[in-house]
């Protein structure tokens, strides 16, 4: 009776496909726990957050390429399990990788659309002891809450002919 011959997928193939992984989720995650708003941060946690953000676009696109290279090598050894754990695992690596690109300060502190305006007298909710950023030019005034600013950090306006964009 003759045996089927299935080749195997190198030794070093499973550990470098969990590195690549691994460093690639590095880069792009710690970033995202560091700089993290209303929370203490530390010079040096800053900067490193800042060079991992810098290189993470780099270091996962090698990633996703070191990992898709080593799940070619297990597919092809024609082990169902390991083939498909090796595919989620180069879908997680293509994930980090467009995250990498992606800006998630966008996503949390996108400007306020469709912010409408008032005047003050007609502000109910606004307190009247209520911190306020004013802006005057021109003879024309302005005034944006500070609790409407702390979530959404910046506010586009025009005052006095002026565009403006204001952030807290």
């Amino acid at each position: 009776m003759n045996q089927i011959s299935v080749p195997r997928a190198p030794r070093w193939t499973w550990p470098l496909l969990l590195a690549a992984v691994a460093i690639s989720a590095a880069a792009v995650v710690i970033p995202v726990f560091i700089l993290h708003p209303f929370k203490a941060q530390t010079p040096s946690g800053l900067e490193l957050s800042y060079v991992l953000r810098r290189w993470s676009p780099v270091v996962s696109v090698v990633a996703l390429l070191a990992a898709a290279a080593c799940a070619a090598l297990v597919v092809r050894s024609k082990r169902v399990l390991g083939g498909a754990s090796a595919v989620l695992l180069v879908g997680l690596a293509a994930g980090l990788a467009w995250f990498s690109f992606q800006n998630h300060f966008e996503w949390m502190f996108r400007p306020l659309e469709g912010a409408r305006f008032t005047a003050a007298g007609d502000a109910a909710f606004v307190a009247d002891a209520e911190p306020v950023m004013a802006v005057a030019v021109g003879g024309d005034a302005a005034a944006f809450p500070v609790r409407q600013l702390a979530y959404h950090h910046i506010v586009q306006d025009t005052v006095g002919g002026v565009p403006l964009v204001i952030t807290y």
